[in-house]
């Protein structure tokens, strides 16, 4: 991954000792990682997110989010993820719009084509707009 153009800096994202917590639990189907460089967050996720798991998507999705500054972007990686319920969507489709009013932009990361049918089928190509790779989502302009 290049943040070069961005920050030489990268940082992991502390997250509540709640979400730490529901990340770590053995028995969690979801994993996640959340770093920082400069006014870029990214979130690699892995796993699976479905409704056992909705709330600790959406304070993952919403503490790593409250971190990014404009003009961002805040990045969700999913390609680690081996299921992704239509609630994660929808989780996901709220917090950009909740980004967008901040002046930064939710970019998607996901080779899957299931992903790409999915948010074509619900409209949410705007909300969420899909990139291949970390690098590509990068360096897509913002505005």
């Amino acid at each position: 991954m290049n943040l070069a153009p961005v920050e030489s800096s990268v940082t992991r994202v502390t997250l509540s000792p709640r979400l730490v917590s529901e990340l770590g639990d053995p028995h969690s189907t979801l994993r996640a990682a959340t770093q920082r460089s400069g006014a870029v967050v990214i979130i690699r996720a892995g796993g699976e997110v479905d409704a056992s798991n909705e709330h600790t998507w959406r304070g993952l999705v919403a503490e790593a989010a409250a971190v990014a500054t404009a003009p961002g972007p805040f990045i969700v990686d999913i390609n680690g993820l081996d299921f992704m319920g239509c609630c994660a969507f929808a989780i996901l489709a709220a917090e950009s719009e909740c980004c967008r009013a901040r002046g930064i932009a939710l970019r998607v990361v996901s080779c899957d084509p299931g992903v790409a049918r999915v948010i074509q089928a619900c409209n949410l190509g705007s909300e969420l707009p899909l990139h291949p790779t970390i690098d590509t989502a990068l360096g897509t302009s913002v505005g």
